[in-house]
Formats: structure tokens, sequence, C-alpha cells
């Protein structure tokens, strides 16, 4: 059985959590190097400066990778809305096709075109609400 305390008194060098290059002085030598607060406060300074570039190259490869993904999102979105819109397009033309038993080819145009028109000038009618909204949200910053 080995003991422990008996390795330790036996020239044991330290503890082994020590950076490189800072052993604990041997006490026996003379020449024996001793660290200062200066040499400490270095250290922590290259090693502050260390982290640093290696934070800042992480946060670059996250902005490449993050920007590679939001042009494909991007290229996702565009292509969903043109989906979307072709949908609509073949919905609208579906519609004309089926009032033309009932009204004739002329009154299902009216009609489908008169609809989308309304539903438009709707949809304007509530945007400009929108925009009032954060024109008098932002009135009262002028003063």
């Amino acid at each position: 059985m080995r003991d422990d305390n008996n390795e330790r008194a036996e020239g044991y060098p330290g503890p082994l959590d020590l950076p490189d290059g800072h052993s604990a002085p041997d006490t026996d030598e003379p020449e024996a190097r001793k660290f200062s607060l200066t040499d400490d406060v270095l250290a922590l300074f290259e090693d502050g400066k260390t982290y640093a570039e290696a934070e800042l190259r992480f946060q670059k490869s996250r902005a490449g990778f993050v920007g590679n993904r939001v042009k494909s999102a991007l290229i996702y979105i565009f292509a969903a809305f043109g989906m979307f819109h072709l949908a609509l397009i073949a919905a609208t033309v579906g519609l004309v096709l089926a009032l033309i038993p009932i009204t004739g080819p002329l009154g299902a145009t009216l009609i489908v075109t008169i609809s989308l028109v309304v539903i438009g000038l709707i949809m304007l009618r509530l945007l400009k609400g929108r925009i009032d909204d954060i024109r008098d949200a932002f009135e009262g910053d002028d003063e």
C-alpha cells in the first residue's frame, strides 16, 4: 500500500493544476524563481487578451453562420410568398370560372374584380390606421 504522505514528503513537486511555466518554486535552490504580483497581472492581461480574441473569432463565425441562414431563409420566404400568390391567382381564376354559368363571363369578371378591389381598399384603410398610430406615437418626441 502506498502512503501518499510519504510521496509528498519525498520531493513532491507541488500541485498539478498550475499553468505551464508556473511550477512551485523549489526552496532548496537559491535561484528559485519567485513570481510577483506584476507577473500575475501580466499573465491575467494576456489571458484576457487571448479570451477576447477567441470570443471575437467565435462571434465572427457565428455572424457568418447566421448570415448564411438568413440568406437561405429569405429565399424560402420569397418562394413561399410566390406560391401563395400563385394560389390566390388560381383561386381568383377558379372563382371567375365558377361564376360564368351563373352570371356570364363579363358578370363573373366584374364580380370578382370589384370584390378584390373592395377588399384591397379595406386593407389600405386598415394600413392607414396603423401608420397613423405609429405617427401619433412619434409626434410627442419633437417637444
